[in-house]
């Protein structure tokens, strides 16, 4: 069967989402209200993240990447001038066509199969595990402002635990971007070890 390509709206930014993270948002761009319009009348309410490879997040004219993750908005405060939401990243994404702007950034996406678990990666999860929160405590203790602490929990399915590690570790935005790309949970961790291995000389150990 072919993959299934749908118009998604999209909402570029300067760093990465990946699956089963939390994304808040204040939104106050007109388009970007606009597609938030659009789509807070459906069930579920989505909307695509891809990073801005060179440009800014505000104003347009930005240089997008071709892979990315569906967010899902979760919750929404409008009592203030700009609309604050948490969505949340629930699978990744293929952008095949970017489309014009109507007045936001839309794209045909195809949706990628999601990594699938296997009980033989349980010690790789571990020591990613130990890794990612010996690397947190070391730029928390070099006075690094993280936004996520060396002790957080992961949840309790191991596939979504593996994406988790690979978003709190402190890497930028291109590693996360190399890490999204994973396409089998072994390769996600592995990277996720090698990415904590390079950075932990940064942090003096």
């Amino acid at each position: 069967m072919p993959d299934r390509v749908t118009e998604i709206a999209m909402f570029p930014l300067g760093s990465v989402l990946l699956p089963h993270m939390p994304l808040p948002l204040r939104v106050f761009e007109p388009r970007y209200l606009a597609m938030l319009g659009d789509i807070l009348g459906d069930e579920p309410s989505e909307f695509g993240v891809t990073l801005i490879e060179r440009g800014q997040e505000v104003g347009g004219g930005d240089v997008r990447t071709d892979i990315g993750t569906v967010a899902q908005i979760g919750s929404l405060d409008t009592s203030g001038e700009s609309i604050l939401l948490i969505a949340q990243g629930v699978r990744t994404i293929r952008v095949d066509r970017w489309l014009d702007d109507a007045p936001y950034p839309r794209a045909e996406v195809t949706d990628l199969p999601d990594p699938e678990w296997s009980d033989d990666l349980a010690p790789l999860l571990e020591r990613a595990d130990r890794l990612v929160r010996r690397l947190l405590k070391l730029a928390e203790e070099a006075g690094e402002e993280l936004p996520w602490p060396p002790d957080i929990g992961l949840d309790d399915d191991p596939a979504a635990a593996a994406w988790q590690l690979a978003a709190i570790a402190p890497f930028g935005p291109l590693d996360q971007l190399d890490l999204l790309r994973s396409t089998s949970i072994e390769r996600l961790l592995s990277r996720t070890i090698d990415l904590a291995g390079e950075a932990e000389p940064l942090y003096g150990s």
